[in-house]
């Protein structure tokens, strides 16, 4: 039995040979299938994906020239003819990343209604469109191709009467006011885009067209995106991956938009209280009259804070800062308070609870002080300091001293050995005529001290003042 069992458990050469075979042909299934997966739609993603690193990995060629915008808007129809040919690009199109504005209230008030216009006159009150043309200003704002303010990118060339890049700035466009409804849902999509809202579908576009022009650059660059009839492009090549723009972006200030004064309250010049330029070679422009800077001014903004306190003659100022940004720009509000004072000196925090709010200031207020400008102009002193604990960055020259608490000065060791050879007597042992309490004689009281008159009064003559005298 045992015999017959391993009789027939052994193979034949029959069966051995069919085994094999089955084995290369699964083999081969499995290389024909895996050669499949690397040449379909997945595996050209991967390598078109390593193709873009490879090219992100140093600029290919130098930085691209941003021209006046040029188009051809003759033929309407034969613009989107020409348009729907173009292909859209099969690189991949990733997404920007978040933009987070760092600059102060001020600045953001004004860039938020910069945005708002180009989103609003750009897309009209469309949400979709909105937040398209609103990321293709963050793109060109993080891109070293164009200004570095978004009030910068979106109104760059708007002097000429043509070849603007957001031709809403400089077509006529912006005398049609869009509805106070209107307006704010722009400002709150606006606010959310500077607050880290991404708009995905445009990639890192940084420019865009209607189908019906045909703009001189649509031949040149990637079309990444369609989004109602607006195209949406990126640069080629290096420039137009996500290495070449900068994260993260800090802005320190935003210009003032006369343009945009109807619209919005932070490009109004009545805000700017005390604009004015200071003359070349001191911060102060002694061409101008001073400013009447009186109690009504208290707790408006002027440049970069709020004004705080008056210093009774009005050459003294304190301000609460705001935070964030270049604080080399703290000096603008010096500027605009000092205009025209031979004399004058501005204390400046940037922690309202430390902030006074009256003269004189306190000592307990001066270490946390955050900026100081002083200038007596008579004497040629001029001085702008910054704390350096809260700005590490300043030039040492600038930098405020450090107050440090000094302790009392000891006593002479004379005083101290005269203070305690002191003799010191109770009343009990004093003599009794020193404790008398009697009144003293008539004779004896001093008589009151009789009012001289005043051509009796001789003043000491005045001596010659002395050459370089001070007074």
């Amino acid at each position: 039995m045992a015999t017959q069992f391993n009789e027939a458990a052994r193979p034949s050469p029959v069966r051995l040979w069919a085994g094999v075979a089955l084995m290369l042909l699964g083999v081969l299934a499995l290389a024909l299938a895996t050669m499949s997966r690397m040449n379909g739609p997945a595996g050209a993603d991967r390598t078109a994906a390593k193709a873009s690193a490879a090219s992100a990995a140093a600029p290919d060629a130098p930085l691209p020239l941003v021209e006046p915008l040029e188009v051809d808007a003759s033929d309407p129809d034969a613009a989107r003819a020409h348009n729907a040919a173009i292909p859209f690009s099969t690189a991949p199109n990733p997404a920007a990343r978040p933009f987070h504005f760092l600059g102060d209230a001020l600045a953001r008030d004004r860039a938020n209604d910069c945005l708002a216009a180009a989103m609003f006159y750009e897309a009209g009150d469309d949400a979709r469109g909105q937040r398209a043309v609103g990321q293709v200003v963050l793109n060109r704002l993080r891109h070293p191709a164009f200004p570095k303010t978004i009030c910068g990118v979106v109104f760059q060339g708007q002097e000429r009467a043509t070849g603007c890049q957001f031709t809403f700035t400089c077509d006529g466009a912006m005398a049609r006011q869009p509805g106070t409804a209107a307006w704010e849902r722009a400002r709150t999509l606006a606010a959310k885009m500077l607050a880290g809202d991404v708009y995905a579908p445009v990639g890192m576009s940084t420019h865009y067209h209607t189908d019906w022009v045909i703009p001189y650059w649509s031949g040149s660059l990637d079309k990444v995106a369609a989004v109602d009839t607006h195209l949406f492009f990126r640069w080629k090549g290096w420039w137009g991956t996500p290495p070449a723009f900068l994260h993260p972006f800090s802005i320190a200030a935003e210009p003032v938009v006369q343009k945009l004064s109807l619209l919005s309250p932070a490009h109004r010049p009545e805000l700017d209280l005390l604009a004015g330029q200071a003359l070349a070679g001191s911060l102060i422009d002694d061409g101008r009259p001073p400013l009447a800077i009186g109690p009504e001014l208290i707790g408006k903004r002027i440049g970069p804070g709020k004004l705080m306190a008056i210093e009774p003659g009005g050459n003294g100022f304190v301000m609460v800062l705001d935070k964030g940004g270049d604080p080399a720009r703290y000096a603008e509000a010096a500027a605009r308070l000092c205009v025209g004072r031979a004399q004058c000196r501005l204390l400046a925090w940037t922690d309202p609870a430390a902030t006074p709010r009256s003269f004189p200031i306190a000592e307990a207020n001066q270490p946390s002080m955050s900026f100081s400008y002083i200038r007596v102009k008579d004497s040629g002193l001029e001085r702008t300091l910054y704390n350096c604990a809260e700005f590490p960055e300043t030039p040492r020259i600038n930098c405020m001293a450090r107050r440090i608490a000094e302790a009392a000065p000891p006593k002479p060791l004379a005083d101290s050995l005269a203070d305690q050879a002191r003799l010191h007597l109770p009343d009990s042992a004093r003599p009794v005529a020193d404790l008398a309490t009697a009144p003293v004689a008539p004779g004896l009281h001093p008589e009151p001290a009789r009012t001289r008159p005043l051509a009796d009064i001789r003043l000491p003559a005045a001596k010659p003042a002395s050459a370089g005298s001070a007074f």
